[in-house]
């Protein structure tokens, strides 16, 4: 598979801590909370087994996500774009379900519907409403089986269909007024949401429904290093995903496009010493990673498969300048004013001039 779900990539991980872990587990959970919190953020096992981290950041952050997730309350990631909330989202449903796949992908057109339940159109019009006819979704699916489920993107969903789950958050059941029933969560359900805090004044939450959650925000990688140790992690992973070959130099490249990134998305180079304009883009970590794949698989296939200035070159301009109005003048000051001057930079100095002439 081009991209497996976390239960199956860590498959060993996950049966591994299962074998090691003899702390008190909530009812059908797969990992106890320090399991949970082990699979995510790494650690050697008494069996020798390494356990590869999956988020990198505070410690308490995990910890607080995974106990709320043993509660009543529902989690809400939130952050900026790029602070790895889907990537910890489908973790955590992982561990702790053994399951990541139970999912609502949240849009502008996402329906009532997809969190509660559709119907068997051929069923429901030649029996009428009935269980047979009924297409329980991932919400109610969750509910049932005592499972996690994942809402994405929460505020880019309309109001009207946010609000359906508030009787699920809290009344931990789901009216199924055709059918005169309902369903009744059982014990292992919760819910984790996402949420995009640029998408503010999208569709705000009401009230009503962001009582229901426990809000948890992810920050961006504290320092340089971190990103740095991210970005790599993640590209090689990726690179391992589509047999793209290893970079053995690439490390320095990763370190420039990281602190590229840093530096607009501050305003301020690493030094504090210069004042600089911000692109109307993110530049977030989730972005570098991508600016990093493609320049790997330029050097794969167009190169001599070591990762140079030139391969990441277009993907930093292309992700940098997003309005053609004023991001081509911040990313020129830029590079005359930083980049030029900086040691050891003009190999990657030329390869940005040379794509964006």
């Amino acid at each position: 598979m081009l991209r497996p779900h976390a239960e199956h990539a860590f498959a060993h991980e996950l049966a591994a801590l299962a074998a090691a872990d003899d702390r008190p587990r909530p009812e059908r959970w797969r990992l106890s909370p320090w399991a949970v919190a082990t699979y995510l953020l790494g650690g050697t096992l008494p069996d020798g087994t390494v356990v590869s981290p999956k988020y990198v950041g505070p410690r308490r952050i995990v910890e607080v996500a995974v106990a709320t997730l043993a509660t009543d309350r529902a989690l809400l990631l939130l952050g900026v774009p790029g602070t790895a909330k889907t990537w910890l989202s489908e973790h955590l449903a992982a561990a702790v379900s053994g399951d990541s796949t139970l999912l609502v992908q949240g849009t502008a057109g996402t329906p009532e519907e997809a969190i509660r339940y559709g119907w068997n159109y051929a069923r429901l019009l030649a029996h009428g409403p009935s269980r047979a006819a009924l297409v329980p979704g991932p919400v109610m699916r969750a509910m049932a089986e005592g499972m996690t489920a994942r809402v994405e993107e929460l505020t880019r969903i309309p109001a009207d269909v946010q609000d359906t789950l508030i009787t699920v958050l809290s009344e931990k059941t789901l009216p199924v007024p055709e059918l005169g029933e309902e369903v009744q969560a059982v014990h292992g359900f919760n819910l984790i949401a996402t949420a995009n805090d640029r998408d503010r004044g999208v569709n705000e939450l009401s009230s009503a429904l962001r009582r229901r959650f426990n809000t948890v925000v992810l920050p961006l990688p504290a320092d340089a290093d971190a990103e740095v140790d991210i970005v790599a992690r993640r590209v090689d992973q990726l690179g391992r995903s589509l047999r793209l070959p290893a970079a053995p130099e690439g490390y320095e490249e990763i370190r420039r496009v990281v602190t590229v990134f840093r530096e607009l998305r501050e305003g301020v180079t690493a030094d504090g010493r210069t004042q600089l304009k911000s692109p109307s883009g993110t530049l977030s970590t989730a972005e570098a990673i991508s600016v990093v794949t493609g320049g790997l698989a330029l050097a794969a296939h167009f190169g001599d498969g070591v990762l140079r200035p030139g391969d990441v070159a277009a993907g930093i301009l292309g992700a940098v300048v997003r309005d053609p109005a004023s991001d081509p003048v911040v990313w020129q000051e830029y590079l005359e004013t930083v980049v030029r001057e900086r040691a050891g930079w003009k190999d990657f100095y030329r390869a940005c001039r040379e794509v964006g002439a």
